[in-house]
């Protein structure tokens, strides 16, 4: 079985709601701008009894079977993570940990779990060090504009310095390797790598 990628998870307090959801696409891939955020939609099914139950009783408080709530009661799980409502339906990992209830006059549970995936795409995210192609590209570009642009500029016409209106330029340059100083009046101040010596 392939290694799953893990995500831990502390609920505090779980609710779930299920109606309108498209079962079809669990992972979605939305990028913003400055960062890539995946909205996941899956489904646990703790099942509590039969013959192969995923959620066992481990400890409960004296009072805890004649509790409507069921206070005092802690449960250990093994829930499987499917794509849709129907248990039946395709599996994309399994969530595993504690849940106890925690209110005498509301059902409320505490839940710790370690969810784990075993989906393509976090298993393709895994096998990689996070630069793709459109991360390549813009490393590659800001090489090229770095050689044809600030590099050259300074050793065409000799400059030692250069200065900028502006303390955000600084963060730039520093990114490439180059020195740069901003001061208070906000102007900066940068050279070509090895300068500041």
């Amino acid at each position: 079985m392939p290694s799953m990628g893990r995500v831990t998870l502390f609920i505090i307090l779980l609710t779930w709601e299920t109606e309108g959801q498209d079962t079809e696409s669990w992972a979605k891939r939305v990028e913003t701008g400055k960062e890539v955020v995946t909205t996941l939609q899956f489904y646990l099914h703790d099942k509590l009894s039969g013959s192969n139950p995923s959620a066992v009783r481990v400890a409960q408080a004296d009072g805890t079977n004649s509790s409507v709530t069921l206070f005092g009661a802690l449960m250990t799980m093994d829930d499987p993570l499917t794509i849709g409502p129907d248990p039946t339906s395709k599996l994309v990992g399994r969530a595993r940990g504690l849940y106890g209830s925690t209110s005498q006059t509301d059902l409320i549970f505490i839940m710790e779990m370690l969810e784990e995936f075993g989906h393509d795409i976090f298993l393709a995210a895994e096998a990689t060090n996070g630069i793709g192609d459109t991360e390549l590209k813009a490393l590659r570009n800001l090489s090229r504009l770095t050689r044809e642009g600030y590099v050259k500029l300074m050793k065409k016409y000799k400059l030692d310095a250069l200065v900028t209106a502006g303390p955000g330029v600084a963060a730039v340059l520093a990114i490439g390797g180059f020195p740069a100083i901003s001061v208070p009046i906000g102007i900066c101040f940068s050279g070509l790598k090895g300068s500041e010596k």
